[in-house]
């Protein structure tokens, strides 16, 4: 009995260990699609903080399990996977690839991170949010689709350079663009010759996506170039399953939206005749010496008096309806069952909507990302290029000369010794070209081709090690190089002989440039990950050596035509025969970065870079950059984790510094360093010597700054996320700019020279909003909008109030109207004060005497703000069934424009030229669209604040309506689409287009309305 009772004994307390009893559980976590293993995916025994991560091989041990336990499988891109555990040894895991998360995940400097995740203020667009219909550069995708990006391109030319601003930008000299990455390859600033816009090196259709950084949390990890924000750009990568492939085609159809309204030759004869009768002998009549009567209908036939009158149209002239193609394939795949491979060929004819403006694209890319050596070797391989060829008319004088030119002249004239071309001759010297040249001879009897090619390429090493799979090195080297040649020139019959003498009609010089750039880059970085079970969940850090190098080499030759003899002689430089410029910068790095995750609520991020650049001296070569931001994730706090209507719900909280460098536009490559340039051979003092001449330099120039603060709040609620969006509000400081100022003589070898001088201030916020009211099996509705509000100001400029903003001069003068002064706006207009009679006409010649001196004088004059303070941009999309409906608008609010073609044409005796027997046009003042109260333009008429008008628009970028056959054939589908870009414009402006980045509206190429048709077929 008693051993009995031992026995039960033993029992009743073994039992309770026996319950108690911890097991140890093995296995393998592999990708459902490619069924390769999956390294760092986290594994977790729900409720409890027991968990590991997978290794390299994707092989994980787990220990103190029980029966029952729940295990979640989670990892970055997959849905999560939870399994009941029961007393199983092993067990094999297959994840599957979650789209919705994989959207989620967001390029950053150095890494990915999610928007969950994302401690700075990044703004994302995917592909699917792009601008449709006629897209040739990867900046048309991008525009009015991100908030407090103002995208304001130079005119509607087919490879148009666009001026890309992030919250204003924060220097006044130095380069205000922001930094592009390309696939991990910073890109230099400085666009090949030949090459207008930088993003035209991509294939839009092989973006995958844009992420924005905005404050210096997200920027400072790129440091100096950084202060005016960074645009990386992914492009589509390869296929972990079957071979895709896809075709796309379109053909645009442009013309111009908006011409200038100038008088036809009807009414300009009449206007002649009223107000300058003494001339009524130029018109273009067959008869100069016949009187010339009255036409008092204009739509008669164009006859004055039974003698023929020429009525041309100048701008239809140069003007043309464009037609263009654009034609890409790609395929991608899983080569071997390993490599995830794409690849496309593209190719685009573009034809601008000015005659023999036309621009031909080929491009092709390459990108390979596979896993190598048992998932260790992470490999990113990418190689793009294009070939661009184009001709680079001069625009810029045909349209001038569009407007300008007399209407009632004609094109062509039989007898002309210029190539059967019109041409007007000084009739005291009938070898001199008298007012404008015709202008569609400008345009017919010149060509400037220009031809690039352009490589993009770079490979990134990704290795996790074997003895510490947290521990990861990514090496990248990228390789941007560029060869391209331009060439100028004016046909032979542009050169005549008349009266015995050689005559140069259309002159100008036979131009040939050679250049080779080649831009080097080499990343170096060390990343640790650590997944914890504390209060600190998981944390990284990282830190790496950076290196860049840009090489920019060349050689013009100028050849002139000799009028003497009509042979084209090459002009030659004694000191420099071949022309050659060679000009190299050199930028090295070193930064760190980490992340820390508390409770999966609150997330920290540091980062530090320290600069050196080759612009400066060796004492001033580095510049220092910190960054700090804070998350907090509410959606994880008690009080809202079961709030269902709340999906996401981020506060976050950042400042930073970065820096600034780049101002070789401006004074070139060598700013701070004594060199010296050979002077002229006919300046020398001893025969056979020659002298030497300092260049300007300042030795003592060093880093601008720009500190920055950013509060930003990022949010999503409700089913299918019903509404999203961000807000941000920051405030930046930029110091130390680096400004061109006048200099006293002698001190930098030149009147005005760059330094570190002054500060800015800016100040805004930005809203992100999407609302998706349907979202069901047949149809979506998804709208989006954005708004932001950016002010800067000039606050200091150390010595002085005012500085010339270099640029933007009024047509025929030589003094600046726009300036940077303290209290205002950067390069904001610096005007009189109109006075007008109580009928609201202008008092020719009468301003307001703003200070009360009795007299008017530049103390008088005050200060216009040129650019907009709210930018904009909306539109939907909709989807029912098999039809797709969107839209897109963008725009801003304030803003002035110079309008130059009042300065240029809107007055009475515009239409006489200084010291030229021609006539020119003007606007139409009949129309009611045009001042004739100004006498002349000779005093400070061309200051006054009547030239600028309000330039507030509203501008729909595009409409466009697709179909798609989903059995098309077999397995392929087809969409078919119709799409209108530059739909319509409303605004009060009174000039051509008010969307002006340098505010001055002078010769503007138009942005055409251009109607697409096209089809993508996937198969």
């Amino acid at each position: 009995m008693k051993t009995l009772q031992k026995k039960l004994l033993l029992l009743l307390l073994m039992l309770p260990l026996g319950l108690l009893a911890q097991n140890t559980l093995k296995g393998v976590v592999l990708d459902g699609s490619s069924k390769q293993t999956l390294p760092g995916v986290n594994v977790l025994v729900a409720g409890t903080t027991n968990g590991a991560t997978t290794d390299f091989d994707g092989n994980f041990t787990l220990t103190n399990i029980k029966k029952g336990d729940k295990i979640v499988f989670s990892y970055i891109g997959f849905k999560d996977e939870t399994i009941t555990y029961e007393n199983q040894n092993t067990i094999t895991i297959t994840l599957q690839e979650d789209q919705k998360e994989l959207k989620d995940v967001i390029v950053i400097g150095y890494g990915t991170t999610t928007k969950k995740d994302a401690t700075g203020s990044v703004t994302s667009v995917t592909s699917k949010e792009f601008n449709k219909g006629a897209i040739v550069s990867a900046d048309q995708l991008l525009t009015g689709k991100a908030p407090g990006v103002r995208i304001t391109n130079n005119g509607g030319q087919p490879d148009s350079a666009p001026n890309i601003r992030i919250r204003g930008g924060s220097s006044l000299n130095a380069n205000s663009s922001p930094l592009l990455v390309i696939d991990g390859v910073p890109v230099d600033n400085t666009t090949p010759a030949g090459v207008s816009n930088p993003l035209s090196l991509i294939n839009p259709n092989d973006i995958e996506s844009f992420t924005i950084l905005k404050d210096a949390s997200a920027t400072a990890i790129y440091g100096s170039r950084a202060s005016n924000g960074v645009i990386i750009i992914t492009t589509k990568k390869g296929s972990k399953g079957s071979p895709e492939f896809n075709y796309s085609s379109s053909v645009s159809f442009g013309n111009v939206s908006k011409k200038i309204n100038v008088m036809d030759g009807k009414t300009f004869s009449k206007f002649i005749q009223e107000y300058h009768p003494d001339l009524v002998n130029n018109l273009g009549i067959a008869d100069p010496s016949a009187p010339v009567g009255t036409v008092d209908d204009p739509s008669t036939p164009d006859v004055i008096e039974g003698r023929i009158l020429s009525n041309t149209d100048w701008q239809d002239a140069i003007f043309r309806n464009s037609i263009s193609t654009d034609h890409n394939i790609s395929g991608r795949a899983n080569l071997f069952g390993y490599l995830p491979f794409r690849a496309s060929l593209g190719y685009t004819r573009n034809e601008g909507i000015v005659k023999t403006n036309d621009y031909e694209r080929y491009s092709y890319s390459i990108k390979m990302n596979p896993n190598m050596f048992d998932n260790h070797l992470k490999l990113d391989v990418n190689a793009k290029g294009i070939i661009t060829d184009k001709n680079a008319i001069d625009e810029g004088s045909a349209l001038a000369g569009a407007v300008n030119m007399d209407p009632t002249k004609p094109i062509y004239d039989s007898n002309s010794i210029f190539g059967g071309y019109y041409q007007t001759m000084t009739a005291s010297n009938p070898n001199i070209v008298s007012g404008q040249y015709n202008p569609v001879a400008l345009l017919e009897q010149r060509s400037r081709p220009e031809r690039s090619i352009r490589f993009l390429g770079n490979i990134e090493m990704d290795y996790k090690m074997h003895f510490l799979p947290e521990l990861r090195a990514v090496v990248n080297l990228g390789l941007d190089a560029s060869e391209s040649k331009i060439r100028e020139t004016f046909t032979d019959n542009a050169i005549a002989t008349y009266n015995g003498t050689n005559v140069v009609f259309n002159p100008g010089k036979n131009y040939q440039e050679n250049q080779t750039i080649t831009n080097t880059t080499f990343d170096s970085y060390l990343v640790y990950t650590k997944n914890m079970n504390g209060l600190l969940k998981k944390f990284d850090i990282q830190g790496g050596y950076s290196y860049q190098n840009f090489k920019n080499d060349g050689n013009k030759e100028i050849y002139q035509y000799n009028p003497n003899t009509g042979i084209r002689e090459i002009l030659i430089n004694p000191n420099n025969p071949n022309n050659r410029y060679y000009n190299e910068l050199n930028l090295q790095s070193f930064f760190g970065r980490t992340n820390l995750d508390f409770a999966n609520k609150y997330l920290l991020t540091l980062s530090f870079r320290a600069d050196g650049s080759s612009l400066f001296r060796e004492k001033d070569r580095w510049g220092f950059f910190p960054a700090a931001a804070l998350a907090w994730k509410l959606k994880e706090e008690d009080f809202l984790k079961n709030v269902t209507f709340v999906n996401d719900l981020k506060l976050r909280l950042s400042a930073g510094k970065t820096g600034q460098q780049d101002i070789t536009g401006n004074v070139g490559f060598y700013p701070s360093i004594p060199l010296f340039s050979i002077g002229s051979t006919t300046s020398q003092y001893l025969p056979g010597s020659n002298l030497y001449s300092a260049l300007p330099f300042n030795e003592n120039l060093t880093w601008e700054k720009t500190s920055t603060v950013n509060a930003g709040l990022d949010f999503n609620f409700f089913k299918n996320s019903l509404i999203s969006g961000a807000f941000d509000i920051y405030y930046n400081k930029t110091s130390d700019l680096l400004a061109r100022v006048p200099t006293a003589p002698g001190q930098y070898l030149s009147d005005s020279f760059i330094t570190n001088v002054g500060k800015t201030e800016g100040k805004g916020f930005e809203l992100n909003l999407n609302i998706k009211p349907i979202s069901n099996d047949n149809s979506t509705l998804e709208f989006y909008s954005n708004i932001a509000y950016n002010s800067v100001e000039v606050t200091d400029l150390g010595d002085v109030e005012r500085l010339n903003a270099g640029g933007g001069l009024p047509v025929g003068t030589n003094v600046n109207s726009q300036v940077n002064a303290v209290g205002f706006q950067p390069y904001a207009f610096w005007l009189f004060q109109q006075l007008y009679d109580t009928d609201g006409n202008v008092i020719p010649g009468a301003f307001v005497d703003r200070n009360g001196d009795g007299q008017i004088t530049n103390d008088d004059r005050y200060y216009v703000e040129r650019t907009p303070k709210w930018t904009f941009g909306f539109g939907f999309n909709y989807n029912y069934k098999n039809w797709d409906f969107g839209t897109s608008f963008r725009g801003q609010f304030g803003g002035q424009t110079y309008n130059s073609r009042i300065l240029t044409s809107g007055w009475i005796d515009a239409a006489v030229p200084t010291n030229s027997s021609s006539l020119s046009n003007v606007l139409d003042f009949y129309a009611g669209e045009a001042s004739t109260s100004f006498i002349n333009f000779n005093g400070n008429e061309k200051f006054s604040d009547y030239m600028v008008e309000d330039a507030t628009f509203l501008r729909c970028e595009n409409i466009v309506l697709g179909y798609r056959f989903n059995k098309f054939y077999k397995d392929a589908s087809l969409r078919l689409y119709g799409a209108v870009n530059n739909a319509f414009l409303v605004t009060k402006y009174g000039g051509q287009d008010p969307e002006n980045f340098g505010g001055i509206d002078n010769n503007f190429y138009p942005r055409p309305r251009v109607y697409t048709v096209g089809l993508s077929l996937d198969f």
